[in-house]
């Protein structure tokens, strides 16, 4: 009898935990790019649709940046699963919604020559003793960008078309994030 109370009581805990990690849970959500140029904007458009979508997720923020490397790292201080959003441009058709990992490919806005990638930037934030998503908890959503030199206040239409994926892939993503637990 007193074996199976402490079964109970050891589930209880289980469940209990993982109740206060879920709602204690910080996700950021961080769409990054130039409101003014073409299709480097999607990140921030992607973003922009979310706001209203995750407004009572607890414990979700979504944002928006303009920078990589280590500026992205610092913004992901104090948060346990990162999703960015970004334009990259891998070869796929305009609009492809890519899932990658931070060791993957690099976005746009991970690598400039006077910072570092995004792989290097967390590695020396986690030997600073930084408190950061692990690199399995971090989600790269990346869309296929046709245009990233062209001044506009819009996407080319493939990637104005993929926006609502990438909406989408998001919302999924952080389910199966939250979902994830420890």
């Amino acid at each position: 009898m007193l074996r199976a109370c402490r079964a109970v009581s050891g589930a209880r805990q289980w469940a209990y935990r993982n109740i206060l990690f879920y709602f204690n849970m910080k996700i950021l959500v961080l769409g990054l790019g130039n409101p003014v140029v073409s299709d480097d904007s999607v990140g921030l458009r992607v973003v922009e649709a979310l706001k209203p979508l995750l407004a009572d997720r607890p414990g979700v923020e979504v944002s928006e940046d303009y920078w990589g490397g280590l500026r992205l790292m610092e913004r992901m201080i104090g948060f346990d699963r990162a999703i960015i959003i970004d334009a990259i441009q891998s070869g796929a058709q305009p609009g492809t919604i890519h899932r990658l990992t931070p060791d993957s490919i690099a976005t746009q806005h991970s690598a400039s020559a006077h910072d570092v990638n995004l792989p290097t930037a967390l590695e020396f934030g986690r030997q600073a003793g930084v408190s950061l998503p692990k690199n399995e908890h971090i989600l790269l959503v990346g869309i296929e960008a046709e245009d990233l030199l062209t001044f506009s206040d819009r996407c080319t239409p493939a990637v104005q078309a993929a926006i609502s994926q990438a909406v989408e892939a998001v919302m999924e993503a952080i389910d199966e994030l939250q979902d994830q637990g420890n």
